[in-house]
């Protein structure tokens, strides 16, 4: 083995342990992954691209999530390093959330998904009606 081939060798190892390896159960990106997909991160995530969102606005733009979801859900984003979240310091209390650098970047991603998702419905009906 030459001496490039190791040195390259041991440069994707090092990437490949700084990345992650999601496919390993073991693997602690899959936390963050979960938190990005689950049913309503990429929505939450996806409506943040607006700008900045009061809890309640979330809660009426992303129908169908509970309080209890919807703020394990911005718990989770904020943890996450992709929501920042901003306490006013007025009473009664004002919170407002919005995407940080990072969560704009997976958030445009997402939106990539859920518009080709959009506009494939109908095949993907069709696709379920057999």
């Amino acid at each position: 083995m030459t001496k490039s081939k190791t040195l390259r060798g041991a440069l994707a190892e090092a990437n490949a342990a700084r990345r992650g390896q999601l496919l390993a159960a073991a693997c602690p990106s899959r936390a963050v992954l979960s938190h990005v997909t689950s049913r309503w991160g990429v929505l939450v995530l996806v409506v943040l691209l607006g700008g900045m969102h009061r809890f309640s606005e979330l809660r009426r733009e992303v129908g169908g999530v509970s309080e209890k979801m919807l703020a394990q859900t911005l718990d989770a984003l904020v943890g996450d390093g992709f929501v920042l979240r901003y306490a006013h310091p007025v009473i009664p209390p004002r919170v407002e959330y919005s995407l940080t650098p990072m969560g704009r970047e997976i958030a445009e991603r997402l939106e990539v998904l859920v518009d080709w998702i959009e506009e494939n419905f109908p095949r993907i009906q069709a696709a379920r009606a057999g």
